[in-house]
């Protein structure tokens, strides 16, 4: 599999002295192109600013972080932003819609950023919510829309620009069981279709729908646990490796 992301001894240190704090202590991590992983831990685990590193939202204290072999961890803010813009998708927890606007205008939004002309935009944004379940939807605001909706409008708005990367945060905090369980399975299409899926999540029961689970402890990754399956023989297998 070829490799996407790697970190090289990453750390996100805050404060000095007796009240540093190691949010990040020493990360390293590959994760290879069309795999979806997600990184497991409970709230002050350090995957919350793991994710920002990932998702180039944040620079480590130190440390490498490799992005399709660019070390991204010494670039400016601009070029970060043009990273996040061209190569991730990201979808959050409170689906961070905005209200005045429409399902298709909210999808539309990052492709206006890209200066995109208006028609392309209107095409991309359609065949996005098409994919996601929403061609019923396209003209109703946040607020006319179950959260569910609103989180498969956050999706199609994370794929619209069918960027490599999708990066989700806690995608199903805000769902009924039933509506996480629609998204979680648009994810795993996305995954299934080519695209590196990686999920940020506190819940065992959702991260064992990826194939590969990371788990976080104090700013270390503590297990990497990666599942396959062999269809022949109709069996999955585990293996375990503490990092």
């Amino acid at each position: 599999m070829e490799q996407l992301i790697e970190m090289k001894q990453m750390y996100k240190i805050y404060g000095e002295g007796e009240s540093q704090v190691r949010a990040l202590d020493g990360v390293d991590l590959t994760i290879g192109r069309g795999e979806m992983a997600a990184i497991v831990g409970q709230s002050g685990s350090g995957k919350s600013t793991l994710m920002n590193m990932v998702g180039c939202l944040d620079i480590p204290t130190k440390g490498e972080y490799y992005l399709e072999g660019t070390n991204v961890a010494s670039l400016s803010d601009e070029a970060l932003s043009q990273i996040r813009n061209r190569e991730i998708g990201f979808v959050f927890q409170g689906f961070n819609l905005i209200p005045s606007l429409n399902a298709l205008e909210n999808v539309e939004l990052p492709l206006l950023y890209r200066g995109m002309k208006s028609e392309e935009r209107r095409r991309l944004a359609k065949e996005a919510l098409e994919r996601v379940g929403l061609s019923n939807r396209m003209t109703h605001r946040p607020a006319q829309m179950s959260g569910g909706q609103q989180q498969r409008v956050a999706i199609a708005r994370a794929i619209a620009a069918r960027p490599p990367i999708i990066l989700a945060d806690e995608p199903t905090g805000n769902l009924d069981s039933r509506s996480g369980s629609e998204v979680i399975d648009i994810l795993r299409e996305l995954w299934q279709e080519g695209r590196t899926v990686i999920l940020i999540t506190h819940d065992s029961a959702i991260a064992a729908l990826a194939g590969r689970q990371i788990h976080i402890v104090d700013g270390k990754i503590c297990e990497d646990v990666r599942i396959s399956e062999n269809s022949s023989k109709g069996y999955r297998k585990t293996t375990r490796q503490l990092v």
